[in-house]
């Protein structure tokens, strides 16, 4: 109803002052009408307008509640309103956008499917030539072979963030949630990067309780995980340092948290860290950072129904939690 009315605010105001220029030109043209002949001239126009609005009004009347009302489904968009010529031509015309961005939808879902498969493949290819390299290092010296294996961690590490990113768009088909247990994800996590750990000079403390399971995919998890744990890794510096992750049991929740001892991060950096390509200031100082680790452990954790915060202090740290 609101909407018939701001479409016909303009004939009401031109109504206005057309029955306001008739008794004037009356007046003007020295005629002595009775005024009764002018006020029913009024009110026979009024009642012509008035049938008029309510004959255009229930002739839309499908038509303005689509228009104010929000669609319950796609289905009901595409349903025929009323016979008007105006309500036809918008049906029409929704119809026509319909099978546009329909086709549009499907090209671009064709194009991502592509794009996803050539990723896996192009992953799993270079895994092959990281493994024939792996077994070549054997027959070198350990000092070389160990600096080798390290940027073919990197690498490794780099293609499996490739390929989870890849996989992101389509998480509901690669996913499965059961009970695992914490302790042996986290275990894993740091038994993965124990090279890492080593070179650094850190320690990790593990204080997490055996048996302790939370509801989660255990893939996906110990991808989140390994993202938080590198990125402590790569932000703590100095030997002799160390790297806490622990379990709090809160009722029916759970509650982890990956503490470091790292450079910390700048206040006005907090708010954007979960940004996507976002390195902040304290990450354009170290060229590994990409900015996209910790928008993956973000996007992850929405999509297992995870809470995840951080909080930092410069030069202090950084803690990252986990709610299950």
């Amino acid at each position: 109803m609101k909407l018939f009315w701001k479409e016909h605010v303009p004939l009401l105001l031109f109504y206005s002052v057309q029955v306001s220029l008739v008794p004037l030109l009356y007046w003007l043209a020295g005629e002595g009408r009775p005024f009764s002949i002018v006020l029913y001239g009024f009110l026979l126009s009024t009642v012509v307008l008035a049938l008029y609005l309510i004959y255009h009004y229930y002739q839309h009347r499908e038509l303005y509640r689509r228009l104010e009302e929000p669609l319950a489904a796609q289905e009901e968009m595409l349903q025929p309103m009323d016979e008007a010529p105006i309500s036809v031509a918008v049906h029409e015309l929704l119809r026509s956008y319909d099978l546009y961005f329909k086709a549009q939808l499907q090209q671009q879902q064709r194009g991502n499917e592509q794009h996803l498969v050539f990723m896996n493949r192009w992953v799993h290819q270079m895994k092959t030539p990281i493994s024939v390299i792996q077994l070549l290092l054997q027959e070198l010296e350990e000092s070389a072979a160990d600096s080798i294996q390290e940027e073919l961690d990197r690498l490794s590490k780099g293609l499996e963030m490739v390929l989870y990113t890849a996989r992101l768009d389509r998480f509901e088909h690669d996913f499965s949630v059961e009970a695992v247990e914490l302790r042996q994800i986290v275990n894993q996590v740091v038994s993965s990067n124990r090279k890492l750990f080593i070179s650094k000079g850190i320690t990790p403390l593990l204080q997490i309780r055996e048996g302790l399971k939370v509801y989660s995919d255990a893939k996906w998890l110990r991808f989140l995980l390994d993202q938080i744990v590198v990125n402590a890794l790569n932000y703590t510096v100095g030997t002799g340092k160390m790297i806490s992750i622990s379990a709090e049991e809160l009722g029916n929740s759970c509650k982890l948290t990956v503490q470091d001892q790292g450079i910390g991060i700048v206040k006005e950096d907090l708010n954007r860290v979960f940004h996507p390509y976002y390195t902040g200031e304290r990450g354009r100082q170290y060229y590994e950072s990409t900015g996209m680790g910790l928008y993956l452990v973000k996007e992850v954790c929405g999509r297992l129904g995870h809470e995840v915060t951080l909080q930092s202090k410069l030069g202090a740290g950084t803690t990252v939690t986990l709610l299950f």
